[in-house]
């Protein structure tokens, strides 16, 4: 009672007035007003609020920690996933890689690959041969009863693989998902949490395929590039099992050839093309051969080719109902340079002007490409049309006379042409003098030759492996084509490669690197305003077993197998 008295009493300093007499007890009423006035009234004050980042659903948070986990785990398999590993006789790297379809993809580079289906999962296996090692082909080469055990040693070889890839795998996707972790989140905890969840994927990718193996996969491989012909060359599985003794005899020769070829790389003349060569893929004498397309767009690959050079023959009766045979001409990867043969109609003709990337050369006609002056006459004669009598060799120097014509012209306008296309080497022999190069076909097989004014003629053999004569004669005609290389600066033939595909039924691969005389170590230079000089000519050759280089200590290399399929 005495502090509420004493709390009543005023303030001895502060002069007491009618207004602060009545403050305490308008005060004091809001206390006594009813409950719903003063809640409302409480309800029209504003509160203080303080500004908070709500955070992320658990389900966003999950979401984003399988993105990180994903990505991370894609990074350390591209990164460091590879494993080296020996298999055989063979160095291969083996990877995982995402995938939508599983499988397994074995490169063996430059012929091609091929795939299995040998599981279904979101990760593929990639196995690349890198090379057959000589010391362990030599011993197998020297020890032929070591075959018998290669199969068992093979199996151990993939079985050893297989387990260093699943390690090596799981450090690669454990690795990469921390770190990425790491650095999206920066906390170790989470960054701990991707990696475990990553090896939880892979372990669950790993159940996957276990689950779906196919081991009969292997008996109907998919093949793509040069080893689309391989159901040929080495017939089905049940056929190998069931004639394993042959198998196994054939399988020695092959990796005694390769051996050979390794041995012979030693003395491999000294021309390295670099990246800067002019590289120029020759074909002709397609026959309407559809394989060759797949053939000319792999070495096109392999190769880097920067021009294809066809010396015609591409149709066989050169029918409009043909035409559509020539679509692929556009989808090679290289610019197309085409002339006439004597079995491709005036309506081929036509019909491959208005291609894309296709470059119809006739009548003397100048093109460069790929830096490249080139100038070309199509074939005179139509050999399928029996309404008109053939005018022969005759027609075909009329033909070359017109394109030596352009040649001159060119030459005098400043502006020399570097390498001089015709069918028929009757018309490209019009061109010595004129181009240091002159390319023909026709014959179905290779003879180069240097003519007496110094232009080297090369006449290429069948990319299409003679076409439907193939299956005429006894002996199935080789699939050729050749690869040159030409000086960036001077456009001049610094070397050539001569590559040649066995026929039907035949398995056999061979490669000739060949150096012109003037290359050889020693040499003398040619002059740089005249073409090759002349020198003693080249036999013909009827196949690059007797393929001929232009000098005698040019070293071909090869490596065949021939085997019945």
């Amino acid at each position: 009672m005495a502090r509420a008295a004493r709390s009543r009493t005023p303030h001895p300093g502060i002069p007491q007035t009618p207004l602060l007499r009545l403050l305490p007890i308008w005060l004091g009423g809001v206390h006594t007003l009813p409950r719903t006035v003063r809640r409302d009234y409480r309800s029209r004050r504003t509160p203080p609020t303080a500004t908070l980042i709500e955070p992320p659903h658990p389900r966003v948070r999950s979401l984003g920690l399988i993105a990180v986990t994903v990505l991370g785990a894609w990074l350390g398999l591209l990164l460091i996933g590879s494993f080296h590993a020996p298999v055989g006789p063979m160095d291969t790297t083996m990877a995982l890689r995402p995938s939508l379809t599983g499988g397994t993809r074995i490169d063996v580079a430059p012929l091609g690959d091929l795939e299995l289906s040998s599981h279904y999962g979101p990760v593929r296996l990639d196995v690349d041969v890198d090379r057959l090692d000589p010391v362990r082909s030599q011993a197998l080469v020297d020890h032929p009863e070591r075959f018998s055990g290669l199969q068992a040693e093979v199996t151990r070889d993939v079985t050893r693989g297989a387990v260093g890839l699943a390690l090596h795998s799981c450090v690669a996707v454990a690795s990469g998902a921390t770190a990425l972790g790491l650095a999206v989140y920066r906390r170790p905890r989470r960054a701990l949490a991707a990696g475990g969840l990553a090896l939880a994927l892979l372990a669950a990718c790993a159940g996957t395929a276990y689950a779906t193996w196919n081991p009969r996969s292997v008996l109907e491989p998919k093949f793509s590039g040069l080893l689309s012909s391989a159901p040929s060359v080495a017939g089905n599985a049940r056929n190998i099992v069931s004639e394993f003794n042959v198998y196994q005899k054939e399988l020695a020769r092959l990796v005694t050839n390769v051996t050979k070829l390794y041995d012979a790389t030693s003395t491999l003349p000294t021309y390295q093309p670099d990246p800067t060569t002019i590289r120029v893929l020759h074909v002709s004498d397609i026959h309407l051969n559809p394989g060759s397309w797949q053939i000319i767009a792999s070495l096109v690959k392999q190769y880097r080719i920067n021009v294809i050079i066809d010396t015609g023959d591409t149709m066989d009766h050169g029918s409009v109902a043909e035409n559509h045979f020539l679509d692929p001409v556009s989808t090679l990867g290289a610019p197309y340079v085409w002339v006439r043969g004597n079995h491709d109609s005036r309506s081929t003709q036509k019909y491959l002007t208005g291609r894309k990337h296709v470059t119809v050369l006739d009548n003397g006609k100048v093109t460069r490409i790929a830096g490249v002056r080139i100038a070309g006459v199509g074939d005179p004669q139509f050999t399928p049309d029996r309404s008109v009598v053939a005018a022969g060799e005759p027609a075909e120097r009329t033909a070359g006379g017109r394109l030596a014509d352009a040649l001159r012209t060119q030459r005098l306008a400043g502006t020399p042409v570097d390498i001089a296309l015709a069918h028929n080497p009757t018309a490209a022999t019009e061109a010595d003098g004129l181009a240091p190069l002159a390319l023909a076909g026709h014959l179905h097989h290779r003879e180069i030759t240097t003519l007496p004014q110094g232009t080297r003629l090369m006449v290429e053999g069948s990319t299409g492996g003679g076409g439907l004569r193939a299956v005429q004669n006894k002996k199935p005609a080789p699939v050729q084509a050749s690869v040159l290389y030409l000086d960036r600066t001077t456009k001049r033939l610094q070397a050539w490669d001569e590559i040649t595909l066995g026929g039907l039924g035949l398995s056999r691969a061979e490669v000739s690197r060949h150096l012109p005389r003037e290359n050889q170590p020693g040499a003398t230079p040619s002059p740089s305003g005249s073409p090759h000089p002349p020198g003693p000519s080249s036999g013909p050759s009827s196949g690059p077993s007797s393929g001929p280089s232009s000098s005698p200590r040019s070293h071909p290399v090869r490596g065949s197998s021939d085997s019945p399929g």
